[in-house]
């Protein structure tokens, strides 16, 4: 967590709102002192600057601020809460109506300021607050300004101090609270105990031993050679293959930054493949992270071990967000070169119409030869939603229309990828991950990765 600290000699002292309208309200009364009874025109200018000389006072009797922080999380994700704290230690009373504002990075939350609201604390003469922010996007995201505001005891004078901030920043991370759910973690050790190992074995082509045949075992697994050896029945025992190679690749284009529940396409993305690349190093397989646009972007050495799944989380970070149109023809091509055995390959994108997606079905196609491939779409639920709709005006049939075409055509390509042999995931946000996990084991076990 990182602290700022900011000391106050004196801060400048302001009208608050209520002095505002109570100078507003001054006017009128001036007006009808003028009409009625012009010989005491001096009254209005005497209660002017009687208010100026009440909110001077008030102001002053607010008291003076001794320092106060902020204190901030070096390291968050995306789309998680994160909490912002000021904390304000006064030298004596220090008024009332305490609050405080910061700037900051838009990628830390949507509106890129947060205003809190000090309350007092157990020590006296100190008062702190809480701001939950949720980042939208990942980098780093510094907190630039912040302001402390606190009012006298009649609400009509204040101080306020404003302070930049030089070096205060928060790290913003994909997120991964997949990887952390008790339902994963149950599920892994299930795994590491032997239960799924258990599962697995006798269902992949890699002999692992011979095993005394018993009834109910799949009479094909019986090795007739060994049991005539023996005199007796003998089934073979195999073992899914481990040390496979899965690269997830990413589409960073103008589609995928498109939001999605709040958070873009690609940050749903993320943290779908790193779920499933965290079980698949549980596995024993490798998994490489893959991101271009226009251009690669990253591509990362195979990582083996799950103690180094840190460096995933490091590659996925740096994936940057592109407006522009992904060029697959170079990304797909590039990725082949750097491939040298047969791999499968996790591709995430979207798109909007079968033009756009045209070069992608004809990239993937070249790169299905000699990989197993395997494209991954979040569902369109705004599409759904807006076919549901109730036809009330032109509009609304007009945009129903509109969207069951955009979705019969989205259809027609993820079943053109179908037909080519492509295996398509296209599962809604929330489920993206699990989808992801289970159709990695039914590609494993069928061995068909080798």
């Amino acid at each position: 967590m990182a602290q700022f600290t900011i000391k106050v000699p004196l801060p400048p002292l302001v009208p608050t709102e209520r002095a505002a309208w109570s100078i507003a309200a001054l006017a009128p009364v001036a007006v009808v002192i003028g009409a009625l009874s012009p010989q005491y025109w001096v009254i209005a200018p005497i209660l002017a600057v009687a208010l100026i000389a009440l909110i001077i006072l008030d102001g002053v009797m607010a008291g003076q601020v001794e320092q106060w922080h902020i204190i901030a999380p070096a390291d968050t994700e995306v789309g998680q809460q994160t909490a912002l704290d000021v904390h304000a230690r006064f030298l004596r009373g220090g008024g009332r109506s305490h609050e405080a504002a910061l700037e900051f990075d838009p990628r830390l939350g949507a509106d890129g300021c947060a205003v809190i609201k000090l309350l007092p604390s157990d020590v006296p003469n100190e008062f702190s607050g809480t701001e939950s922010v949720y980042p939208t996007r990942r980098g780093t995201a510094p907190i630039t300004r912040g302001w402390l505001r606190w009012r006298g005891p009649l609400g009509l004078g204040a101080r306020q101090q404003a302070k930049e901030f030089a070096e205060h920043e928060v790290r913003i991370w994909p997120d991964l609270s997949p990887v952390r759910s008790k339902e994963l973690q149950t599920f892994l050790k299930d795994a590491q105990n032997g239960l799924i190992a258990r599962r697995i074995r006798g269902e992949g082509t890699q002999f692992e031993a011979l095993t005394e045949y018993e009834p109910g075992m799949d009479r094909r697994r019986i090795d007739w050679r060994a049991s005539a050896r023996h005199i007796a029945l003998y089934a073979r025992e195999n073992e899914s293959e481990r040390n496979n190679q899965i690269v997830f690749a990413f589409d960073c284009g103008q589609a995928m930054c498109e939001p999605v529940d709040g958070l873009p396409r690609i940050d749903r993305a993320v943290s779908a493949a790193l779920t499933c690349a965290y079980v698949a190093l549980k596995s024993g397989d490798k998994a490489a992270l893959f991101g271009f646009a226009q251009s690669p972007q990253v591509m990362t050495p195979f990582v083996s071990d799950s103690r180094a799944f840190h460096r995933l989380q490091s590659a996925a970070a740096a994936l940057d967000y592109e407006p522009a149109e992904p060029n697959f023809t170079l990304a797909l091509a590039t990725l082949t070169s750097k491939l040298r055995r047969r791999s499968l390959i996790v591709l995430f994108s979207d798109f909007t119409d079968p033009t756009a997606a045209e070069l992608m079905v004809e990239s993937m196609g070249r790169l299905v030869k000699k990989h197993l491939l395997l494209f991954v779409t979040i569902q369109d639920s705004e599409l759904e939603t807006f076919i549901e709709e109730e036809p009330g005006d032109i509009a609304t049939l007009a945009r129903s229309v509109t969207a069951d075409t955009l979705l019969q055509q989205r259809r027609i390509v993820l079943q053109r990828l179908r037909q080519m042999g492509i295996d398509v995931i296209e599962a809604p946000y929330d489920k993206l991950g699990y989808e992801l996990i289970d159709r990695y084991y039914a590609i494993k076990n069928s061995e068909a990765i080798g």
